[in-house]
């Protein structure tokens, strides 16, 4: 039997001596699935209205923040000024974090919650 270590995780083999050859053994390694990797669960990121903020720091914000191209930043920008709310992006929970604490530095309403 032999281990090897692939990062953080421990993979064991046995060799296997193969009877199907008479001049000697060959030897055999079972085939082993890669490890699976779960996905991250999603975040959405949510950009809220406010009647204080100009339009265009906003979607300046949006386009810096969220790495939305102008015209997406102006769609989200004029959907949360409608409807009161507005989904930017979806992403992995500290992306989100970060992305919510640097609209608040500018004054603005953006929040988390899980994906559903």
């Amino acid at each position: 039997m032999f281990t090897t270590f692939v990062g953080a995780v421990q993979f064991s083999s046995q060799i296997v001596a193969s009877s199907e050859s008479s001049e000697g053994g060959t030897a055999l390694l079972p085939e082993v699935a890669p490890p699976q990797r779960k996905q991250m669960p999603g975040w959405a990121v949510l950009l809220h209205n406010d009647d204080v903020s100009d339009f265009s720091l906003v979607t300046r914000s949006v386009v810096e923040f969220a790495r939305l191209t102008v015209s997406d930043a102006v769609e989200r920008t004029v959907e949360a000024h409608e409807s009161g709310v507005a989904l930017l992006m979806v992403t992995h929970r500290e992306r989100a974090e970060l992305i919510q604490e640097q609209f608040q530095t500018r004054g603005l309403t953006v929040t988390i919650e899980p994906a559903a």
